[in-house]
């Protein structure tokens, strides 16, 4: 190997599978990306997105200094005036309109960035406003409330044990195209293959016959936003027939006959009617789960983003409880992971309906409002409007409800700040952005990945690229803004040390650290740039448990309320079984495209055009459409223009979009996602179907018609 030739060991930071890739660089330039087959946890595994990993380095269309609009033209300025110009702008909006007049949205990236991660709120934290929004609310908003409300902390969240498990139930969840999520899974492929090479089985319940339902034991179509009828009787049949079998966990749970009481109505003939499921599918599928040695129920995006999300994570909780397969090898299990986000200083438990919304009067969950309620909260007028924005590393505008209600929103702004690498749709409406530090550029440490991994194990990775000269890490920017900010508006603000030393504090102190046999520090990490595996996972409850008594709550009275005027309506609706008119839309992941942002890189977009609308073959003569025809599909909140793709891969009655695209708006700069736009899905989503519960937008199940 040549003497300027340099090989690097990293994590791949792009998705939550956080693979192991071995980089090779010449002369500062990336020339190799190719799995790390010495990584424990990922063996090797990648996928196209880290191999884009280059193109994002060496995008041209990336902002790599500060940028100022004048009208609709852009300008470069120098970090001093850029940062003295998004302070003062924010803190004049502040003394005009009081400190809710300015919002906060962060996007999926923070959590994939630990700069961000350890150093955001610091700046973001001296705003003290209450209009807090984030991709959290357009996502895994139901999981984390559920599980705050029965184990006591929002990212208390048991995992599949799928490397023991001997049954495997998955709903609205595609891990052979997302890597797994809230899941860390790397290589689940291979994990799904071991599975059944051992005798056990995995089905899947989507609406779209996925890539994981392809290689799954069996697949059962059902009409999207009907997971918790289907749930409730799969739940009634494992009690009606004495099945259930909590285990252990019967001393330390509380409310379990009140939650079984409240959806005690719901049996598996009616769930048939409801959710498309033969009931004597749904009756096998329950015997075979309360059989199994070891069983697990998974359910993921595709029943959160719908508007009974709530009920459909925590029906997922209870299956996996009420079958002995709760904080069980082979079951679903919680991590101890090196660095514990859960027990560290300052970690919020979770909370609700602290505050509410201005307008709709939605209830504060885990600190924030739902997204969907953003834009009413910029073109409604009256005391605590909001008129200035920050947004960090999201684009709102083609990842939340009503796209092009939030556009006019954002139009309406007095102000606004962005930290952004890109001029993107949302970013166009900004005043200032402020690139930092591309991921190649700076160190990384997984912190809320290990959360949710499969395994527990630690990594960290060093900078692979040198920076661009007077490029920013995000917790230096954010540092900086924090101390002009608190200058500026009178107020305290308490330094807060690198991550690196966070880290290393947080690596001694924790489970591996300096009492145990592991002894782990940041520097020990670095002597292992392929990673340290920590171990499987195992049970830990009640230890673990961060309620206050330290019990299981297995019937929140939200939920429970929830539960039993879902039911009512169950009930309602087989009384007027009128034939539904129009269709139900729903998402879909794809492997070479992550949300918004990875449609700029040419090995990602090339190919066969991937933003189509799927149709079943028979809905697609009833509507008289064939394959590659571009036609009109309308909802309540507007109307796009989309291709038709002809597919039995969707049940009859539903379309499938697939969300993030839509680069076709003005004042872009991304060349090569304009070559390849796509529609925007939310242009159609309705920003007023939320889960009536915890306010989670439903993007799926959207009705729309042609």
């Amino acid at each position: 190997m040549p003497a300027d030739i340099k090989t690097h060991r990293r994590a791949c930071p792009l998705c939550e599978a956080i693979c192991g890739l071995v980089i090779e660089t010449q002369l500062g330039e990336v020339i190799s990306i190719r799995g790390d087959k010495e990584d424990p946890f990922s063996r090797g595994h990648i996928c196209p997105k880290a191999v884009a990993l280059k193109d994002i380095q060496e995008d041209p269309d990336r902002l790599t200094q500060p940028m100022r609009r004048e009208g609709r033209s852009w300008l470069p300025i120098s970090w001093d005036e850029a940062l003295e110009y998004a302070v003062e702008g924010l803190a004049q909006v502040r003394e005009k309109h009081g400190p809710n007049a300015v919002g906060v949205y962060q996007g999926n990236p923070n959590v994939h960035n630990w700069g961000l991660m350890t150093h955001a709120s610091q700046f973001l934290g001296l705003l003290k406003t209450r209009n807090r929004f984030s991709a959290t609310s357009v996502d895994q908003l139901p999981h984390q409330l559920v599980v705050y409300w029965m184990y006591g902390h929002q990212l208390l969240i048991p995992i599949p044990d799928i490397d023991h498990t001997e049954y495997m139930l998955v709903l609205g969840a595609n891990p052979l195209a997302s890597n797994g999520s809230l899941m860390t899974v790397p290589d689940v492929a291979r994990r799904i293959k071991a599975l059944q090479a051992r005798g056990g089985e995995l089905v899947v319940i989507d609406p779209r016959r996925t890539e994981t339902a392809k290689v799954a034991n069996a697949h059962h179509f059902i009409k999207p936003g009907t997971d918790a009828v289907f749930l409730m009787a799969i739940i009634n049949t494992i009690v009606s027939k004495g099945l259930s079998k909590l285990g252990r966990l019967a001393e330390i749970t509380d409310g379990l006959d009140d939650a079984l009481a409240s959806i005690s109505g719901v049996d598996a003939a009616m769930a048939e009617k409801l959710c498309g499921i033969a009931a004597a599918d749904i009756e096998q599928i329950a015997k075979s789960f309360a059989l199994a040695s070891r069983a697990v129920c998974y359910g993921r995006m595709g029943i959160s983003t719908q508007v009974h999300g709530t009920l459909c994570q925590w029906l997922v909780q209870l299956l996996n409880l009420i079958t002995g397969n709760l904080d069980r090898v082979g079951g679903s299990l919680v991590t101890k992971p090196a660095l514990d986000l859960l027990t560290a200083p300052g970690s919020k438990k979770g909370s609700y309906g602290r505050w509410y919304s201005r307008v709709s009067q939605r209830p504060e969950v885990l600190g924030e409002f739902p997204s969907s309620v953003m834009a009413e909260e910029m073109l409604t007028e009256g005391e605590g409007q909001i008129k200035a924005m920050v947004t960090v590393a999201g684009n709102p505008v083609l990842s939340t409800p009503n796209g092009r209600q939030l556009d006019k929103g954002l139009e309406s702004l007095e102000f606004m700040v962005s930290v952004d690498m890109y001029l993107n749709e949302t970013t166009r409406h900004a005043h200032v952005i402020l690139p930092t530090s591309a991921p190649l550029e700076h160190d990384h440490y997984d912190l809320i990945f290990n959360v949710f991994g499969v395994r527990n194990q630690a990594k960290y990775s060093e900078a692979t690229l040198p920076r661009p000269k007077d490029v920013k890490h995000d917790w230096e920017l954010m540092g900086e803004l924090a101390s002009l900010y608190a200058k500026r508006t009178g107020q305290a603000v308490k330094p807060t040390p690198p991550p690196q030393t966070l880290l290393d504090f947080g690596l001694q102190m924790g489970p591996y650290g300096a009492t145990s046999e592991h002894r782990l520090s940041l520097e020990k990490l670095k002597m292992y740039p392929e990673g340290v595996d920590l171990g499987p996972l195992s049970p830990s409850f009640p230890e673990r448990l961060m309620t206050d008594t330290k019990r299981i709550q297995a019937c929140p009275a939200e939920v429970r309320m929830a539960a039993l005027h879902y039911c009512a309506s169950l009930l309602e609706q087989l009384e007027d079984a009128k034939p539904e008119s129009g269709y139900l839309l729903f998402g879909r992941r794809q492997m070479r495209s992550n949300n918004s942002w990875m449609h700029n890189y040419e090995r990602l977009v090339k190919g066969q055009e991937r933003c189509t609308l799927l149709i079943h073959p028979e809905d697609a003569r009833r509507e008289n459409l064939t394959d590659g025809q571009r036609t009109t599909l309308k909802g309540r909140v507007g109307e796009i223009q989309v291709d038709i793709e002809v597919s039995d891969e969707v049940m009859r009655g539903t379309l499938s979009l697939p969300h993030g695209w839509g680069h076709n708006r003005q004042g872009i700069r991304q060349k090569i996602a304009q070559v390849h736009p796509g529609v925007s899905a939310n242009d159609l989503t309705d920003e007023q179907l939320l889960d009536a519960v915890s306010g989670n937008a439903a993007i799926n199940g959207v009705h729309v018609h042609f």
